[in-house]
């Protein structure tokens, strides 16, 4: 903590702008210092300070990658949920700040649903604490959960306690193949609608499923249009009979194949898969950009149908993979940025699909954080009065405007290029 004010001592001495980060595994470009200054790195405050078996909270730095201390709350007999898809490598503060969510997300929710105290520094030195380990705390504003996405923008955030619950006591994985994209977003509202929320319901489409076969070598049948991956987990009864509702469900919707994952090896392989089909469309082309729509999800069907449309009307390659269960899906431009004409109609492709988006209720980033990438797209969303609100709440923490500049608003401290410059940070 010395270490960090003696640093915002010499930011304020100099005027600098400061730039908080993590592993700087962010999709929006958070951790990127577009206006210069001073980047302060946290990976070296890593240290796991508590596990509380009696109130079922961790301790942690900012610093503490995400797996390490899911494993560290594991070894206990205890579940921390949050699952990034970066969770080897991203740090628990960093999670904190993008609100970051996962493939458990549809049943367990995102980072903000565990978060319970903050502690940390403003801009001007200022130590804060925010929450506690009181299961019911209603005193004052929850400036707690005001930091929970903030980005950096509001304040450093050094230590994070966590709510840890019991892990389930069984689970069961399906896969299920389609032949139609848009018959595979109504199996999803099928579920849905049936009352079975799965601990996770990702899909793939068939770009994705192409990408990853080439990648992993799993056996995924390359001709179908889409699959579903869904985990239903619990109490064995429970899961037993979720199982039977979802198998049920995708035989209404007319799946083309049906599996279940015959012990917890496979599960493992087939999740595994799902978690490297960014890393699988990445080796595709030189610059994949990536992005983080998120609908209703009995609107996904229109959303797929949209996303087909628009590939066509462009001519642009696009993967979609994502958290269908909740609606957060991932269409993934495979691109070249040394093309400028390729370029326009990726952003032009991107453009349309979130007008479309907005126009179903639905919204510009569900779990990736808004950054340099998605400033345009999120005054779309809420307008000149809903970011004057904003920037008022930006200005009581940091009215210099020094902590994370050119995030999130539309400042004039970052470049005019970052449009063209998102596929970097996929």
């Amino acid at each position: 903590m010395e270490g960090l004010q003696a640093a915002l001592a010499v930011s304020r001495e100099e005027g600098l702008p400061v730039t908080p980060r993590g592993a700087a595994t962010g999709l929006s470009g958070g951790s990127i210092p577009v206006a210069g200054g001073m980047v302060l790195g946290l990976t070296r405050m890593n240290r796991i300070l508590e596990i509380d078996e009696e109130n079922l909270t961790a301790t942690a730095e900012a610093g503490v990658i995400t797996i390490d201390l899911f494993n560290a709350v594991a070894a206990r007999g205890l579940f921390y949920p949050p699952d990034p898809g970066s969770q080897n490598v991203s740090t628990l503060g960093g999670n904190v700040a993008e609100n970051a969510g996962g493939l458990r997300g549809l049943k367990y929710g995102v980072t903000r649903n565990y978060v319970m105290a903050l502690n940390g520094l403003l801009y001007d030195g200022t130590e804060f604490r925010t929450g506690g380990k009181c299961v019911k705390d209603v005193a004052g504003y929850s400036l707690r959960d005001l930091l929970v996405g903030s980005e950096g923008t509001l304040g450093l955030i050094t230590e994070v306690t966590v709510r840890l619950i019991n892990p389930p006591q069984d689970k069961r994985t399906l896969l299920a193949y389609f032949r139609d994209i848009r018959t595979a977003g109504e199996a999803v509202s099928r579920i849905i609608a049936a009352r079975i929320i799965p601990a996770t319901l990702e899909i793939m489409d068939r770009t994705t499923i192409n990408c990853v076969e080439d990648y992993a070598g799993i056996g995924l049948p390359r001709q179908m249009a889409a699959l579903l991956l869904i985990e239903v987990d619990g109490h064995p009864a429970v899961v037993a009979e979720e199982a039977a509702g979802v198998r049920k469900v995708l035989e209404e919707a007319r799946a083309d194949e049906i599996h279940q994952a015959g012990n917890a090896d496979e599960a493992a392989r087939l999740t595994a898969a799902r978690r490297t089909a960014l890393s699988a469309v990445a080796r595709v082309s030189p610059t994949t950009i990536l992005e983080d729509a998120t609908v209703p999800r009995n609107r996904l069907a229109e959303t797929f149908a949209e996303i087909e449309r628009l590939k066509e009307k462009f001519q642009v390659r696009v993967a979609t993979f994502g958290h269908a269960g909740d609606g957060n899906l991932h269409p993934t431009a495979l691109t070249d940025e040394r093309n400028p004409g390729e370029i326009e109609k990726v952003h032009a492709f991107f453009d349309e699909l979130y007008e479309k988006v907005l126009s179903l209720c639905g919204t510009v980033s569900g779990e990736h954080g808004i950054g340099i990438a998605k400033k345009d797209y999120l005054l779309r969303q809420l307008g000149e009065g809903g970011m004057g609100v904003m920037r008022r709440i930006k200005n009581a923490f940091d009215p210099e405007n020094r902590l994370n500049p050119g995030k999130i608003f539309n400042d004039g401290s970052s470049p005019s290029t970052v449009r063209i410059q998102r596929g970097k940070h996929a």
